[in-house]
């Protein structure tokens, strides 16, 4: 089991920015990787970002990329995800999740299924 406490979201205007936090803690070497997800209501959660235990590997969905970018700092334990030029269609709670190790790590889109969650961060983009 994987805790997971995210951070750093809030309100800001089109075009701004926001740098969110998801501080990790328990077994971390059952992980294979860590992601970013968000979801508005009456929509599907989406995947937004990815990236392997090692650091060695990120994904981004269309919609975000060149404006987001993940990180993992291993020594702090810590996944961001620096938000660019935000859109009002960035508005979501966006959560952190830690892909348990098995075989469906090596398709991100079978993630969520085998994650432990943390429990939101709200974001809120407006003109």
């Amino acid at each position: 089991q994987v805790q997971l406490v995210e951070s750093g979201g809030g309100s800001v205007e089109t075009g701004g920015s926001l740098k969110l936090s998801c501080e990790a803690s328990g077994y971390m070497f059952r992980v294979c990787g860590l992601a970013w997800y968000r979801q508005t209501p009456g929509k599907e959660r989406e995947l937004v970002s990815t990236i392997s235990s090692d650091g060695s590997t990120t994904t981004y969905a269309d919609s975000v990329k060149g404006r987001f970018t993940i990180s993992h700092d291993t020594d702090k334990n810590t996944l961001y995800l620096q938000m660019n030029n935000l859109e009002i269609e960035d508005t979501a709670v966006y959560y952190c999740a830690a892909a348990k190790l098995g075989a469906w790590c090596y398709d991100v889109r079978e993630w969520s299924e085998h994650s432990d969650w943390g429990q939101g961060t709200r974001v809120t983009v407006s003109s």
